[in-house]
C-alpha cells in the first residue's frame, strides 16, 4: 500500500538536503552552536520576509509566545483573552507568564477568534488579547485593534501556523508583535524545535531578546528574570534554506488547496472558508464531517491516508484548564467534526485523487 502522509517532511528535505549539509559543515567547523552568524542572518531574512523590522529567534513557538506576552507586560494578576479553539500551547504560554487564561468562542465558519466576544470579555484586568492565526490564515486583527482604541490592551498574535500569510497585504506582527513556531511540520519547519518573535518595535525586540537570554544581553549581566530560549545555528541553517523556498512552497499549497476544494464538491463535507482579505497559506486543509468524523478517520487510516485531527478537545475541556469552565458552543460543536487532510508543497495530483477517493468511500 502506498501510504500518503499528513505532511511529507522527507520530500521537503530532499529539496534542501545539499544546502543543509553544506551549512551543517560550516557550523561544525566554526562551532557556532548557539547564536552566531547563521542565526543573525536568518533573523534578518525572516524579518524581511515578514515585512517587519525585527525578528528574534528562540527555542520554540511556546517560548516565543510567552516571551512576547511578557514583553508587553503580561504577568501575575493580568488576564489574557484567547480562543477556545486552539492548540494547548497558546493557553500554556499565558499560564507560564503568570496570567489568567480567559477564553472566548471561535467563529462557526472560519474557526478564528470571535472578535465581538473577545472585545466583550475585556475587563480592567485584561492586559492582552491573543488572536490565533489558525490553519494558515490570519484572524481579523484590525477589528480587534479598532475595538481596543483607548484601552491599554496589547494584541499578541499567535502566528505559529501562518508563515507567509497576509491580511489586506499585511503580515502578522507588522503593527505590533507576533510569535511563531518552526516545529518541523510547519510551513517553515526546522529539524527540531525552534521559534521566533517578530515585531515592528525595537524596544519590544530588545526586551524579548533580553528575556530569552537569561535576562541580559551581556554575559553575567542579568537585568531581568529571564529564561534560556535561543535559536541554535544548526536550526538556522535549515530555516534559511527553507525560507528561500517558502514563497514558492506556499503557492504550491494554495494550488493543492484549490484542487481539494474542487474535488470535494458534492461530498458530504463542509469545505474550509477563507476570510475576505486573507491570503491563505494552507498549513492545514481542514474539512468538517458532522456526526461520523472518527469513523471516517479510521477508514482513511486503514486505506493508508494520513489524515488527522486539529484539535480534538477545546482548551476548557482539557484537564489542564478544566477550572476555566464556561460554554463555547462553536468550538465545542467543531471539535468532534473537524478533519485535516494531507497537504504539503510536494503533494501530487495523484495523491490528492487517492485522498478524495478514500474519503468518498469512507463517507459511503
Amino acid at each position: 500500500m502506498n501510504r500518503i502522509p499528513l505532511v511529507d517532511l522527507a520530500a521537503a528535505h530532499a529539496e534542501v538536503a545539499e544546502e543543509v549539509e553544506a551549512g551543517f559543515k560550516r557550523i561544525l567547523a566554526e562551532t557556532a552552536f548557539v547564536g552566531g552568524a547563521e542565526v543573525a542572518a536568518f533573523e534578518q531574512e525572516y524579518a524581511a520576509f515578514s515585512g517587519v523590522e525585527h525578528c528574534v529567534g528562540v527555542a520554540n513557538g511556546t517560548d516565543a509566545l510567552e516571551l512576547a506576552l511578557r514583553a508587553v507586560g503580561v504577568g501575575p494578576g493580568a488576564e489574557v483573552i484567547l480562543p477556545a479553539n486552539t492548540f494547548i500551547a497558546t493557553a500554556e504560554a499565558v499560564a507560564r507568564a503568570g496570567a489568567r487564561v480567559v477564553l472566548v468562542d471561535c467563529m462557526p465558519d472560519t474557526y478564528l477568534i470571535d472578535v465581538e466576544a473577545a472585545l466583550a470579555a475585556v475587563t480592567p484586568a485584561t492586559r492582552a488579547i491573543v488572536p490565533v492565526h489558525l490553519y494558515g490564515q490570519l484572524a481579523p486583527v484590525e477589528l480587534l485593534r479598532a475595538g481596543l482604541q483607548g484601552r491599554d490592551v496589547a494584541i499578541v498574535e499567535d502566528a505559529a501556523q501562518c508563515q507567509g500569510a497576509t491580511r489586506h497585504g499585511r503580515a502578522a506582527g507588522v503593527d505590533g508583535i507576533a510569535a511563531t513556531s518552526f516545529y518541523p511540520g510547519k510551513n517553515l519547519g526546522a529539524y527540531g524545535d525552534a521559534g521566533a518573535v517578530v515585531t515592528a518595535s525595537p524596544e519590544l525586540a530588545t526586551t524579548v531578546r533580553t528575556l530569552g537570554s537569561h535576562g541580559g544581553l551581556t554575559k553575567y549581566v542579568h537585568d531581568l528574570v529571564g529564561m534560556n530560549s535561543r535559536l541554535d545555528g544548526l536550526q538556522a541553517v535549515v530555516l534559511r534554506a527553507k525560507l528561500a523556498r517558502l514563497a514558492a512552497w506556499n503557492e504550491r499549497r494554495r494550488r493543492a488547496a484549490a484542487r481539494y476544494t474542487e474535488l470535494l464538491a458534492g461530498l458530504e463535507v463542509v469545505r474550509p472558508e477563507t476570510l475576505d482579505g486573507n491570503d491563505h497559506v494552507w498549513h492545514i486543509y481542514c474539512v468538517r464531517i458532522p456526526g461520523r468524523r472518527d469513523a471516517v478517520l479510521s477508514q482513511l487510516h486503514a486505506a493508508g491516508i494520513g489524515a488527522a485531527i486539529h484539535y480534538p478537545v477545546p482548551v476548557h475541556r482539557t484537564g489542564a484548564f478544566a477550572d476555566i469552565g464556561g460554554s463555547f458552543p462553536n468550538a465545542e460543536a467543531a471539535a468532534p467534526e473537524l478533519l485535516s487532510l494531507p497537504i504539503y508543497p510536494q503533494i501530487t495530483a495523484a495523491q490528492q485523487d487517492a485522498v478524495v477517493a478514500a474519503l468518498a468511500e469512507a463517507l459511503r
